[in-house]
């Protein structure tokens, strides 16, 4: 974990059943340590991993320009003015914004053609991601004006060591708003495993140490607005909390 005003990243034992931190010799509550961004790398997303998602789309797939479905993994980068952290606030520019729950893979070593029997081998942990997004149906260009913004991706709000997580494919996933329960999914529901995204992705790029690969988002992400708060859950790794804010505007309008 990433606390603030420190240097390193700190390691810390996690009592889910207590929700204490131990770090050192001192014993925290774990909603009591100002944490920043766990991560440094590049953090790359991935399109149309969940069966749901994929469904939704696939009668457009065999129409223009593609005219068939996707053979490997579709790639996007969230770039690093998105990044925020646990706890932090998230501009809002339109009526709503879209919030992407996404389980993320943190590399724990140069990774280039992996094969998926040893792909556990180069990961460091999982952490989470809210791929947030302005609503938008630009599904063959690179949505980058609905996926780039300032603060579109608060990623925390630790890095869960691998050991901790006994299987990455069969986690619950859950999206609360104002405390109230808005999205259920599991990864049991992705079309390429844990293993399997990273022996495809690594097949035709390399990952370097750091980096984080998201392994998707489920169908029918939730929709929030101005000055409600979110949280992200997901099993055996934590809870990434966040507010919505109004985004503030430069003198003389819109940006």
């Amino acid at each position: 974990m990433k606390l603030s005003g420190v240097g390193p990243l700190q390691e810390g034992r996690l009592d889910v059943r207590k929700q204490t931190i131990m770090i050192g010799n001192t014993t925290y509550k774990a909603d009591q340590i100002p944490l920043e961004i766990p991560v440094n790398g590049t953090v790359y997303g991935t399109l149309l991993n969940y069966h749901g998602a994929y469904e939704q789309l696939k009668p457009a797939m065999n129409e223009a320009p593609y005219e068939k479905p996707p053979k490997a993994p579709i790639l996007y980068i969230k770039p690093m003015n998105t990044f925020a952290a646990t706890a932090s606030s998230i501009p809002c520019p339109e009526s709503a914004v879209e919030i992407g729950a996404a389980l993320g893979i943190v590399i724990a070593k140069t990774a280039k053609k992996v094969s998926e029997a040893n792909a556990l081998d180069y990961i460091k942990g999982y952490t989470i991601a809210n791929d947030v997004s302005i609503p938008h149906d630009s599904v063959y260009r690179p949505a980058v004006k609905e996926k780039a913004r300032d603060g579109f991706c608060p990623i925390g709000p630790w890095i869960m060591d691998k050991t901790a997580v006994d299987n990455p494919n069969n986690l619950e996933v859950r999206v609360l708003v104002n405390g109230v329960v808005k999205q259920r999914s599991n990864t049991n529901q992705l079309i390429r495993s844990v293993e399997k995204l990273l022996c495809d992705v690594t097949e035709f790029m390399t990952l370097a140490k750091g980096d984080v690969l998201l392994v998707g988002i489920p169908e029918n992400p939730p929709r929030v607005k101005a000055n409600e708060r979110v949280q992200i859950e997901i099993e055996k790794v934590g809870t990434l909390e966040n507010t919505i804010v109004t985004e503030l505007l430069p003198a003389g309008g819109r940006i």
